[in-house]
């Protein structure tokens, strides 16, 4: 089983963080504010607080062992391009780090990620997927066979709320959003109504994410 690290648990970290946990992956968080780890707790496998620039405390953390990290720091462009450098040199495997503008993202690939991701831009740029399958709006890699992908509602699940939809028994996917023209459900209970012409987010394993491609 992979095993991921997710450092800086904001909004979007601490989304990837839980949707990876819910699919029944390994998931250490790392976030320096310890409210924040707190609040995480029960959503990952561990959670830590820790600065994940002081290589010495990551290290401790055994770093190594693990498969994917993926560093969402925010607005502390020097810590993200740290805890990057960290990783790789503690030799994770692949690394997916979260850049601010392209200048950041040119940082990030000189100095080791596998992969640069701009989640408020590429959530809405068209990608990808769309020249494969009309249902797969945008996709981001979150690892080498896990990503992020919109998904424009399949007709047969019009009217369904998530519990009848049962999308991870059936394609092994979890919904992280459900966005309705200009309003967007970030935290879709199971009584939630996919309605025609809505747009899901989910996150799962590429092999799983194919099974919705195949039914367009």
């Amino acid at each position: 089983m992979k095993q991921f690290v997710v450092i800086g648990c904001g909004r979007f970290g601490a989304s990837v963080a839980r949707t990876l946990y819910g699919l029944g992956l390994d998931v250490l968080a790392i976030d320096r504010n310890e409210d924040v780890i707190q609040g995480m707790a029960e959503f990952v496998t561990h959670a830590v607080q820790a600065d994940a620039t002081e290589e010495a405390s990551i290290k401790a953390l055994g770093m190594r062992n693990f498969d994917v990290a993926v560093i969402t720091i925010g607005s502390n462009i020097q810590a993200s391009i740290m805890a990057t450098l960290i990783a790789k040199e503690l030799g994770v495997k692949y690394v997916v780090a979260k850049a601010q503008n392209e200048q950041h993202a040119k940082v990030l690939y000189k100095i080791g990620a596998d992969r640069v991701v701009f989640p408020e831009r590429d959530m809405g740029v068209r990608v990808a997927h769309n020249l494969v399958s009309s249902n797969i709006l945008d996709f981001i890699e979150l690892a080498p066979d896990y990503s992020i992908v919109e998904v424009s509602a399949l007709e047969e699940w019009e009217g369904k709320n998530l519990t009848e939809l049962n999308v991870r028994a059936r394609y092994g996917i979890n919904i992280m959003a459900i966005k309705h023209g200009t309003e967007i459900n970030i935290s879709p209970t199971a009584t939630d109504i996919v309605r025609k012409e809505d747009v899901l987010v989910v996150i799962g394993h590429n092999d799983d994410i194919q099974k919705i491609e195949q039914k367009a």
